[in-house]
């Protein structure tokens, strides 16, 4: 819904023009595979896909009217240039300059069928997207693609990142290429991706990420990871009614959604939900120094009130709908409760995104120490259970001196066998099982 408000309205805390913020945001789910990211993103996005099939449908004529003008105007021009470059006379070449100038004013624009999203793009692509749909645009996508474009993976390892960058906070973008030249006053590109954890990792070892602040944009969520715990004969489906009311209250928002958008209707906020989304950013403001809470993601926190002010927009939106004017108590009470709800999960993320492959092998053999209570073990039984991890028994060790450094392990010892090879273990801290410790 993100992609409907974007530059049709955006929210003004104070109630002026001195500060402001667009209503698209990027929003992260991390969950592994097997979590059937793809069936959840289809029923989410299947009235999207219908009305973007209705609405080129209703325009398919039209486009073939424009197309054909465009066709007929560029031939007689083409006609005009080669009788102008056969003549000497002056006067002429004035008076076929002068029509070609009258058919080029005359040509119509390019018309596109409606876009809501896309899902890969490159940096290229989507501003030429940006320009056709009004500079809107909604990036969906449960794959990795989409960060392999980012890290320059398909461009020579050169990625362009200004244009994703300048379509979250809505700043101004002039493209002055040879092939084209464009400007757009305040593109909007909404996220929402659902990818694996392994896909959050790779891109933390991208600096560039980090320096130009993309990944301090996202809103993290990490759902509870049910691979291996569903029960297959159990199925929930979503009930008719809901879908029903999820796909009518969709077409309703995207009511005249294909037309440009005149200058955006600014919400403001009432001096309660002003000042109840002061005491959240003054919260927030708190955290972010060297001994606060979210001082180790300080970037992604100091963009938290701004993103909390988006979702208030969002929040009032959907309760109230299109002819909405300011904000209230509740939509900012709401939105609040939302985002302290999210550092959590931001913290989760930002971990997983400072961890390396040790670390991550390391937490997984910790978890299946946890799971089986061991007070010691052998490496052979180890790396038999989770064999589908450590292919190597030197992937394992490392993982093991890593929870030794830890205190976790203690260094790997052997139990001396008569007439054997002796068998490397470990012993457990037995201070794991200690509820009481959140980690270690």
């Amino acid at each position: 819904m993100q992609r409907l408000f974007s530059r049709r309205f955006e929210v003004a805390p104070y109630g002026d023009q001195s500060y402001f913020e667009p209503l698209n945001i990027w929003a992260l789910t991390v969950a592994p595979s097997g979590s059937r990211k793809t069936p959840v993103l289809d029923k989410l996005t299947d009235p999207l896909k219908r009305w973007e099939k209705l609405a080129g449908d209703r325009m398919r004529r039209q486009i073939a009217e424009v197309e054909a003008t465009r066709r007929m105007i560029k031939k007689r021009i083409e006609k005009l240039e080669t009788k102008a470059g056969g003549t000497d006379d002056e006067q002429e070449r004035n008076r076929i300059r002068d029509e070609i100038r009258s058919e080029i004013e005359a040509m119509p624009d390019e018309l596109k069928a409606p876009r809501l999203m896309t899902g890969d793009v490159t940096p290229e692509q989507l501003q030429v997207m940006l320009v056709e749909q009004h500079e809107r645009m909604t990036l969906i996508s449960d794959e990795a693609g989409i960060f392999q474009i980012l890290s320059g993976q398909y461009s020579g390892g050169v990625a362009i990142l200004d244009v994703f960058l300048q379509a979250y906070s809505g700043a101004s973008v002039r493209i002055d290429r040879r092939s084209r030249q464009a400007f757009m006053e305040k593109p909007a590109l909404t996220f929402c991706l659902m990818l694996q954890p392994g896909i959050l990792q790779n891109a933390a070892s991208d600096q560039r990420f980090h320096d130009s602040g993309l990944l301090a944009r996202f809103l993290f969520t990490i759902p509870q990871n049910t691979v291996g715990r569903c029960d297959v004969r159990k199925r929930n489906p979503i009930p008719d009614d809901i879908k029903r009311v999820w796909h009518d209250k969709l077409l309703d928002l995207l009511v005249d959604a294909e037309k440009p958008t005149p200058a955006p209707r600014m919400l403001a906020f009432t001096h309660k939900g002003r000042e109840l989304w002061l005491d959240f950013a003054q919260q927030v403001e708190d955290e972010l120094g060297e001994n606060g809470k979210l001082h180790h993601m300080a970037e992604w926190g100091a963009k938290l009130p701004g993103n909390c002010a988006r979702i208030v927009g969002l929040m009032q939106l959907i309760k109230t709908g299109r002819n909405s004017d300011r904000v209230d108590v509740d939509a900012v009470g709401r939105a609040v409760t939302l985002c302290e709800l999210l550092i959590e999960h931001a913290k989760a993320a930002f971990q997983l995104l400072g961890a390396d492959q040790i670390e991550a092998d390391a937490l997984h053999v910790m978890k299946w120490i946890q799971a089986n209570r061991f007070i010691e073990f052998n490496r052979s039984q180890a790396q038999k259970a989770l064999e589908g991890r450590f292919r190597t028994v030197d992937k394992l060790r490392v993982a093991a001196e890593r929870l030794s450094e830890w205190n976790v392990l203690s260094p790997e010892m052997q139990r001396r066998n008569k007439g054997a090879r002796p068998t490397p273990y470990y012993r457990v801290n037995p201070q794991l099982f200690d509820n009481s410790i959140n980690s270690l």
